[in-house]
């Protein structure tokens, strides 16, 4: 009885543990709002998309991208290199041209290290006179696409975490069954 009752104890304080240790790794960087707001409407082009995340974002050279795609899923508007001030990522936008839905699809450095990424859209409702970016200026600002480094899949540590368990109960109940 007393065996049961410190495998218990064991079990309840591992998963504790394990519960309680599981927030810093879900932690990555959130998107909190954008400009243009995602599902808008607009007259006429933003002069910059500029998106905001619920933590500071890395800063370095290529770790961060916004990539603006025209109605056409070819055609790409962003203008120069992506900014970063805090937890705001930014980057100027060339005058638009056909109407129709415009993508932008962001990749960032979480402050965690992870790459966050993901997309919204707007719509121009009035066409404008502009034209996309040459091909040679797209190469120069979107990073190389590759491994997102966003580590191991979750039943990996899933499992890894079940096996610690069953460690940690056999370890109890072989060296606290040994007490008189």
């Amino acid at each position: 009885m007393r065996a049961l009752g410190r495998a218990t104890a064991a079990l309840v304080v591992t998963l504790f543990a394990l519960v309680g240790l599981a927030g810093p790794a879900l932690a990555h960087n959130q998107l909190v709002s954008s400009t243009p707001a995602d599902k808008a409407s607009l007259g006429a082009g933003p002069a910059t998309v500029e998106l905001t995340f619920d933590q500071p974002v890395q800063i370095g050279e290529n770790l961060n991208s916004i990539v603006v795609v025209g109605p056409d899923g070819k055609g790409q508007w962003q203008n120069g290199k992506t900014s970063v001030n805090g937890n705001i990522v930014s980057v100027a936008v060339r005058p638009l041209g056909p109407v129709g839905d415009y993508t932008v699809g962001y990749r960032i450095l979480s402050a965690d290290g992870h790459p966050v990424s993901g997309e919204l859209k707007f719509t121009l409702t009035t066409a404008g006179t502009g034209t996309p970016a040459p091909a040679d200026q797209v190469a120069a600002t979107t990073p190389s696409s590759g491994d997102d480094g966003g580590g191991a899949p979750v039943w990996v540590w899933i499992v890894g975490a079940v096996v610690l368990v069953g460690v940690g109960m056999f370890l109890a109940l072989r060296v606290g069954g040994s007490s008189p």
